[in-house]
């Protein structure tokens, strides 16, 4: 299900977030932006309709890149499909699919990890840590416990590894790329 959202939405939403995140307050921001905090607090309510200087300036204050404030969030758990049709390019002797575009300031680990049939509960770990799953062998159910996702050969799921997640292979032999993504 495609949802889409108002851009003053998007706008607001993403300016909470990203003041949140940086642990400022709302009259600290509206002052840094030059804006008065009723016209801040609209534009986070999404209600507002801001200018281009405006969202330059919030942006500025906020030490992001404009797009921070314009482009739609990601969902929390992004699934992907080996039959997908994902945009592929094609070389002379390599063939290439986008399953995921992360953007990321830290550190990326990436493991070669085989999952055996019991079930594997993980402890949330450090907010900001995603993991990125790819399947390569076998089936696979992984992602957040309240919602985990069975993939097969070719599948992979990114989620939010900062809540309770599980692994569990189906087949005799499971295998997969993990990248442990750690934001800082």
């Amino acid at each position: 299900m495609l949802v889409r959202m108002d851009l003053g939405q998007v706008v607001g939403g993403n300016v909470r977030r990203l003041r949140t995140a940086a642990g400022i307050s709302l009259a600290d921001l509206a002052e840094a932006g030059g804006v008065s905090k009723t016209t801040l607090h609209g534009i986070e309510q999404g209600q507002g309709n801001p200018t281009l200087s405006t969202l330059w300036a919030l942006a500025a204050a906020l030490q992001v890149p404009l797009g921070e404030l314009l482009e739609t969030p990601a969902p929390a758990v992004e699934v992907v499909r080996a039959a997908e049709g994902r945009p592929r390019v094609e070389g002379d002797a390599v063939g290439a699919r986008l399953l995921h575009r992360i953007r990321l300031r830290g550190v990326v680990e990436v493991y070669d990890v085989e999952v055996a049939r019991a079930v594997q509960r993980s402890d949330a770990h450090l907010a900001g840590v995603e993991e990125c799953v790819v399947i390569t062998e076998g089936r696979v159910t992984t992602g957040p416990a309240d919602a985990p996702a069975e993939l097969s050969e070719g599948d992979s799921v990114r989620f939010d590894a900062a809540r309770p997640h599980l692994y569990q292979g189906h087949d005799a032999r499971n295998r997969a790329v993990l990248l442990m993504l750690h934001r800082d």
